[in-house]
């Protein structure tokens, strides 16, 4: 606690005789020069010809005596201060200091009434001004103690603050952990896949065949290699879009990777109200619609399937996996363009957080390569037009980037409350541990070029984690391959972490998966911090000087030890921006 000082003192001149207790007092013409003042707390008659005064730096500190002749001049400032606001304080002695990440040490000049206190926090062993600005210096435990000796020396007050112990009595939030992985992607049909495909940088994008596609001016996607009707049972899946039909494998996969029963939640011992599912999709499956409607225009109304309506809604997926799993706590979809997988995961993250349930299924389902989407994009130049070949025709950050590929998919994370897991004892793969939106407000396609949407859900997520900038130690970037895309998210990326964060972008190896995208790449950051791996940015042969990033590429790379948060960015047309926040376990 300090007194404050609004205004600086404003001296005039006095006899020592005449300084009374309250006065903001100046020793000498030095003292004034180098505005360094003291507060009278007490004056008291030494001799006939000489005043003890009892002085204390004005912004707190320990009391001195000094013994002047009543006729000396002494400056003193034109307003008398409140004794009981100027609090008695002593140094640390930081050479006797064990110190732990978390502790703060302050630095103040408490002679200036309008000095800041100049403050460190340690992070990862490291001593920090600020630990959420990206571009700074750091101090090892030797240099700051270096410079608080030479700051008391300076006549500061330094002053150690131990990293706060959370009390028992405070009930927190609940903590998430992700027991479980699924995936379904362009990679092939599993997780498994999925990673070996990323750490060896293979090309999930390939040529469209069927004579729908023909006539489009691009005729590339990162497409699903295998029917995913096959793998399900056939009643089952003739009442599933191809998007559902990814959700519901991908969803399986990831609730029997925690260690749960593939019968369900009452097999698996679970409260099926206690359990949820979270779904990002922006448009599900697009050629049921499309289907019904040359259905209904070549052969007549009755030729319209009584499916096509619940096979169109974008929330069939969450409700089919609710179906599949017997999960009855709640299905909710989510639809805020290729945002959305991301978001999902944010809201299930959340719902466990506050007790609304113990379990949630979160990722994302999309399959909308279809000859009307695939003209659209077109149309609207967003499409990638360099071929397939030796490198991917989808090509983040780098300088012959030109569009992005469409992509289809499904990726699942099995959240659950940190207690629960532990109480099955469920294998924990890492923390979710917090999430950030924002909005660009800017254009109904467009990005806003100057990133400031973005930097706000990046800071948002590493805030709601409970972090600082300085813990985050990899960012899986959204990356569409897009010009003026990626140079929005590379700024903002610069702009909260400096050029300091390795950075991967995983559109090379799928394609963009749309409202799926968030969710399988979820599953790749979650697998970067389990494995402590990055793997390899694909496409990027010759990175764009303009992006300015620590950008992974030509082969897997370990992941820093200094920091222990990941961020999975993505970002959708209208403005949308999701970051999602994993913590790795502590070794």
């Amino acid at each position: 606690m300090r007194y404050s000082f609004d205004v600086p003192p404003e001296p005039h001149a006095l006899v020592v005789a005449e300084v009374a207790a309250g006065d903001l007092l100046a020793l000498s013409e030095q003292d004034l020069a180098e505005n360094a003042w003291y507060v009278v707390m007490r004056t008291l008659a030494e001799a006939p010809g000489a005043v003890r005064l009892t002085v204390r730096p004005p912004l707190g500190g320990r009391d001195r005596d000094v013994v002047l002749e009543r006729g000396i001049r002494v400056s003193v400032s034109c307003r008398r201060v409140d004794l009981s606001g100027i609090p008695e304080l002593d140094s640390s002695d930081l050479g006797a200091v064990e110190f732990r990440d978390g502790d703060r040490v302050g630095s103040l000049r408490v002679v200036d009434p309008l000095a800041v206190e100049e403050s460190y926090i340690r992070k990862w062993g490291r001593w920090y001004r600020d630990p959420d600005s990206g571009e700074q210096e750091s101090l090892s435990d030797g240099e700051l103690r270096e410079r608080g000796a030479r700051d008391l020396e300076r006549g500061h007050l330094v002053r150690h603050r131990p990293r706060p112990r959370r009390s028992a009595e405070v009930r927190a939030a609940r903590r998430v952990v992700v027991t479980g992985l699924g995936a379904v992607t362009p990679l092939g049909v599993g997780v498994g896949e999925l990673w070996r495909g990323l750490l060896e940088g293979r090309c999930g994008i390939r040529e469209l065949e069927g004579e729908e596609f023909a006539g489009l001016p691009v005729r590339i996607a990162g497409t699903v290699p295998v029917d995913p009707a096959r793998l399900l049972p056939r009643p089952q899946a003739r009442r599933m879009n191809r998007a559902a039909r990814f959700a519901v494998l991908a969803a399986r996969e990831a609730w029997e990777d925690a260690g749960l029963d593939p019968a369900g939640t009452e097999e698996s011992g679970l409260s099926p109200e206690r359990v949820g599912v979270s779904v990002g999709s922006i448009l599900g499956d697009a050629s049921v619609l499309v289907g019904g409607d040359r259905a209904l225009r070549e052969r007549g109304p009755r030729a319209v399937s009584p499916l096509t309506t619940p096979m169109t809604v974008p929330s069939q997926a969450a409700s089919q996996v609710s179906l599949a799993l017997h999960i009855t706590g709640e299905a909710r979809t989510v639809t805020s363009a290729c945002a959305s997988g991301t978001e999902a995961v944010g809201q299930a993250v959340d719902r466990i957080r506050h007790g609304r349930v113990d379990v949630a299924l979160a990722g994302g389902a999309e399959a909308v390569v279809t000859p009307a989407i695939m003209a659209s994009f077109a149309a609207l130049r967003a499409l990638s037009a360099h071929p397939v070949g030796l490198t991917s025709p989808s090509r983040p950050f780098a300088g012959d980037r030109d569009g992005f590929v469409n992509g289809e998919g499904a990726g699942f994370l099995l959240l659950e409350a940190e207690e629960h897991a532990r109480a099955r004892g469920a294998r924990v793969y890492c923390e979710a541990a917090g999430w950030g939106l924002s909005a660009d407000a800017h254009h109904m396609a467009a990005p806003d070029p100057s990133g400031r949407g973005i930097a706000l859900a990046l800071r948002r997520a590493v805030e709601d984690a409970g972090a600082h900038v300085a813990d985050v130690v990899h960012v899986n970037a959204h990356a569409t391959a897009t010009v003026d895309g990626d140079l929005a998210e590379a700024g903002a990326l610069r702009a909260v972490f400096g050029a300091r964060v390795p950075v991967t972008a995983l559109k090379g190896h799928l394609g963009h998966l749309q409202g799926a995208a968030g969710g399988v790449e979820a599953v790749a950051t979650v697998l970067t911090l389990h494995h402590g791996l990055i793997p390899p940015t694909i496409g990027c042969d010759v990175p764009d000087d303009a992006i300015g990033l620590d950008v992974v590429t030509k082969s897997p790379r370990p992941l820093p030890s200094s920091g222990d948060l990941a961020l999975s960015n993505s970002f959708g047309f209208g403005g949308h921006n999701a970051v999602v926040a994993f913590r790795r376990r502590p070794a």
